[in-house]
């Protein structure tokens, strides 16, 4: 007699082969299929796909912060370091940030590290409130980021259709000629725009957010 199926099996196997179908070839029935059973039987355990996709994007977290928490030196590590962890875990599964993006998690063990990163703001001098704005604003950027990054690339080295620079801009007017320049900034080196980005987001931080006191010299 084949064992008991749980929630675990399930979230294993389905983020298993997110890799091989993408998320919109994910379905119950496909899991199904790959543990041999009928759908049904997974219906004890998530009432629909979202519920799987919340305990997926949850599993994606226990799996990336399985270790002890580190406590930031500074705001500035904590933000920079908590959002270079999150697109590198996203990264780690094709389709990996749309499966995360308005996810509810499952449980509370983000709350550990979140915590630590909000009193790296909290002992520099910051109102919670900024710092909870100052981390969502970072957040969002890494998860719309990873979004279009993997639009492009699904997984490391390979190039999805329609996001040659070359092409883009053979097919753009003339008279456009920075639109199709653009291309290449658009649809490449993304390691790169991803850590510029951050370091636009901390300057804005330090220029709006953080205590008076602490801000750069105009």
């Amino acid at each position: 007699m084949p064992p008991k199926l749980d929630r675990a099996q399930v979230v294993d196997t389905a983020l298993r082969l997110l890799d091989e179908t993408g998320l919109d070839g994910l379905t119950l029935r496909r899991i199904a299929t790959e543990l041999d059973v009928k759908a049904p039987a997974l219906y004890w355990h998530f009432a629909n796909k979202q519920a799987l996709l919340d305990e997926m994007a949850t599993e994606m977290l226990r799996r990336t912060y399985a270790g002890p928490v580190a406590v930031p030196d500074s705001w500035q590590q904590a933000i920079t370091g908590t959002c270079r962890t999150l697109r590198a875990a996203l990264l780690g599964y094709r389709d990996g940030a749309k499966v995360f993006s308005g996810t509810r998690l499952t449980d509370y063990g983000h709350a550990e590290g979140q915590h630590a990163m909000l009193a790296a703001f909290t002992r520099a001098g910051f109102e919670l409130a900024d710092a909870v704005q100052a981390f969502t604003t970072a957040y969002a950027y890494t998860v719309g980021f990873v979004i279009e990054e993997q639009a492009v690339h699904p997984v490391p080295g390979e190039r999805a259709p329609g996001y040659d620079p070359e092409q883009r801009a053979a097919g753009i007017a003339p008279e456009y000629a920075l639109a199709a320049e653009a291309g290449r900034d658009l649809f490449g080196d993304f390691e790169r725009r991803f850590e510029r980005g951050l370091a636009i987001i901390v300057a804005g931080v330090e220029a709006t957010l953080s205590p008076p006191s602490t801000r750069p010299t105009p």
